[in-house]
């Protein structure tokens, strides 16, 4: 698991009583990606009616940026949804975002932790 994947992840219900499988960006470092069971991650949706946001970025794998994200359509990665999860709940890498790419998540992640 590298910083910039795109991934697909088993998000179980904070109930427990089912889960959903997701899209997320690995935004954690990779040496401790490289060390740890565990990952940090931001939520993508398809909902991109905030982008627009300084806590969102919108990825668009039609332009150039977002075409290898492997994501299906226009998505935001919701910088102010972070997650811990456990690799085991990680199903596959689907993609990844370029260093461009990734420099402008450093700013909503910035922007939603108040740094």
């Amino acid at each position: 698991m590298k910083r910039g994947e795109v991934v697909l992840v088993d998000f179980p219900y904070t109930d427990g009583s089912a889960s959903k499988v997701r899209p997320a960006l690995v935004v954690q470092n990779d040496r401790d990606n490289a060390r740890l069971r565990d990952i940090v991650v931001a939520l993508i949706t398809g909902n991109t009616s905030r982008s627009h946001e300084p806590t969102q970025h919108l990825v668009d794998p039609n332009m150039p940026e977002g075409a290898s994200s492997g994501l299906h359509g226009a998505s935001s990665v919701l910088c102010r949804h972070l997650y811990t999860v456990r690799l085991s709940l990680v199903i596959r890498t689907i993609g990844y975002l370029p260093a461009v790419e990734m420099k402008a998540i450093d700013q909503c992640l910035k922007a939603a932790l108040g740094l």
